[in-house]
C-alpha cells in the first residue's frame, strides 16, 4: 500500500494511506438537472518570469487542454474570472488574448463557455461613471465578437465611484441596454475582493439584494441570471427565491455549494424550469479542481439518485473551504496547486508569483482533503509530486514499507 506523507504546522509529518482514483464515468452529454461551470485557472509557461508586476505568460497548450478537460466531463468553463486572476497576475492584454483562445476552442467541440467582462483595463483608479459604463461595453463587444457568453463581473472601479445605489442602476442598466444577448451578472463579496464591500451600494445584503433584484426587473430579457459570490448560503437562497423565471441563480459559494445545488424541499433534486428554482446551478472555482466529482454528482441528480449526489459531492466541501479558506482570496493557489497534482499542468507555478501564496502545511491538508473526497484523478502522481514538493523544501517523505497512520 502507497503511504501519502503529510505535513502539520509544528513540522511534523505522518503517514496515510494513498486511496485510488473513483471510477467516475464520463457523460454522453452535459448533465441535464443543473447547469454548471468551473471557473477555471490559467497556466503559465515554467520557463517564465513569474513573480509579482510582471505580465503574465502563458503556457496557451497547457491551459487550453485543461478547459478541454472540464469539457470532457461535461461541465461548461467560466472563463477570465476571478480564478483566472483577475486584479491578482492576469494582465488586460492576457485577459483578451484568453478570451478569443477560448471562445475559439469552445465553438470547435460545442463546449459551454462563459466569460468575464470587468473594466480592469482602465489605468487610473478612480474614473467617472461614463468611463465605467465604456470600459464595460468595451470587453462585453470583445467577448461577444469572440462567440462567448458574459458574465458582467463586479468592478473595482464601480466600487469606489458609486455614491448611491442610484448610480449602480444607471451604469449596469446603461451596459445591459447595449448587450447583444442576456448575460450573467456577478455579486462578488469582500471575502473575495475587500475592494467590493458595499458593492451595490449597501453593506446591508438585504438592501444590496434589493438594487441587484431592480436591475434585473428593470431589463429582465438581459439578464440569464446571477452568480452570487458571498459565502452566505441565506443571503443567496434569499435573492433565489425572488428572481423571475428568466434568471438562474449559479451559486458561487465554494462553502456551501453542496445544499444549495440539491436545493430545497420535497423534489428538489430534479430539474424544475418554473419560476423561482429551489435550486441553485453552479459557477464555482471549487469544480475547477473537483471536475470530475461534480460531474458525477450532476450524473446522479439526473438519474434522481440525491443519495448518490450527497455521496460524491459531500465530501468535497471541506476540501473546498480549505481551499477557499480565509485569507480567501488566495484561493487561486490551491485550484492551481490541485491542477498540478492532477497532471493538468507541468509545474506548480502561477503567474504573479501566486504560487507563494499558501504554506507547506496549508497544501498539505488540501492533499489529505483531496485523498478522502477522491479528487486525485492520478493518485500515484499526485503523491510523487507532493513527496517531490516535499523534498524540495528539505522533508522527507515517508516509505511505503512504514506502517500506514504511525506519527514519526
Amino acid at each position: 500500500m502507497t503511504a501519502l506523507t503529510l505535513l502539520a504546522g509544528d513540522g511534523a509529518v505522518r503517514a496515510v494511506a494513498l486511496r485510488e482514483a473513483p471510477a467516475f464515468t464520463k457523460p454522453g452529454r452535459p448533465p441535464a438537472s443543473r447547469v454548471a461551470y468551473a471557473a477555471a485557472h490559467v497556466v503559465p509557461r515554467a520557463s517564465a518570469d513569474n513573480t509579482p508586476g510582471v505580465p503574465a505568460d502563458i503556457d496557451w497548450d497547457a491551459t487550453l487542454a485543461f478547459r478541454h478537460h472540464v469539457w470532457s466531463w461535461g461541465l461548461g468553463v467560466a472563463d477570465a474570472m476571478d480564478t483566472a486572476q483577475r486584479n491578482m497576475g492576469l494582465d488586460p492584454a492576457a485577459t483578451r488574448e484568453l478570451i478569443s483562445r477560448s471562445a475559439a476552442e469552445a465553438n470547435a467541440v460545442g463546449g459551454r463557455l462563459v466569460v468575464g467582462v470587468n473594466t480592469d483595463h482602465l489605468e487610473a483608479e478612480h474614473v467617472s461613471l461614463a468611463e465605467i459604463v465604456d470600459a464595460y461595453l468595451a470587453q462585453l463587444h470583445h467577448a461577444e465578437d469572440a462567440g462567448a457568453g458574459a458574465v458582467l463581473m463586479a468592478s473595482r472601479h464601480l466600487a469606489r465611484a458609486a455614491q448611491s445605489a442610484e448610480d449602480y442602476r444607471r451604469v449596469y442598466g446603461e451596459v445591459l441596454a447595449a448587450a447583444g444577448a442576456p448575460v450573467v451578472l456577478h455579486w462578488l463579496g469582500p471575502a473575495f475582493d475587500p475592494v467590493l464591500a458595499g458593492y451595490f451600494g449597501s453593506d446591508d445584503a438585504d438592501a444590496a439584494a434589493d438594487t441587484l433584484l431592480h436591475i434585473i426587473a428593470a431589463d429582465p430579457d438581459r439578464v440569464s441570471g446571477v452568480k452570487m459570490s458571498l459565502l452566505d448560503a441565506d443571503a443567496e437562497i434569499a435573492v433565489r427565491r425572488r428572481l423571475p423565471a428568466t434568471a438562474r441563480m449559479f451559486t458561487g459559494d465554494d462553502f456551501h455549494y453542496v445544499g444549495l445545488i440539491e436545493g430545497e424541499g420535497e423534489g428538489a433534486g430534479a430539474a424544475d424550469d418554473g419560476p423561482a428554482r429551489p435550486y441553485s446551478d453552479a459557477l464555482l472555482g471549487a469544480f475547477a479542481a473537483v471536475a470530475p466529482n461534480a460531474s458525477a454528482a450532476i450524473q446522479a441528480l439526473d438519474a434522481g439518485d440525491v443519495g448518490a449526489y450527497r455521496a460524491i459531492l459531500g465530501p468535497t466541501e471541506e476540501l473546498s473551504r480549505q481551499v477557499f479558506a480565509a485569507p480567501t482570496y488566495y484561493y487561486k493557489t490551491g485550484v492551481a496547486f490541485l491542477a498540478w497534482l492532477n497532471g493538468h499542468q507541468p509545474a506548480f507555478q502561477m503567474v504573479g508569483g501566486l504560487h507563494a501564496a499558501r504554506s507547506l502545511p496549508h497544501l498539505s491538508r488540501i492533499v489529505e482533503l483531496a485523498n478522502e473526497a477522491g479528487a486525485l484523478e492520478r493518485p500515484e502522481l499526485a503523491a510523487a509530486r507532493w513527496h517531490a514538493l516535499l523534498g524540495v523544501n528539505g522533508i522527507e517523505a515517508r516509505s511505503a514499507a512504514v506502517p500506514v497512520g504511525a506519527d514519526v
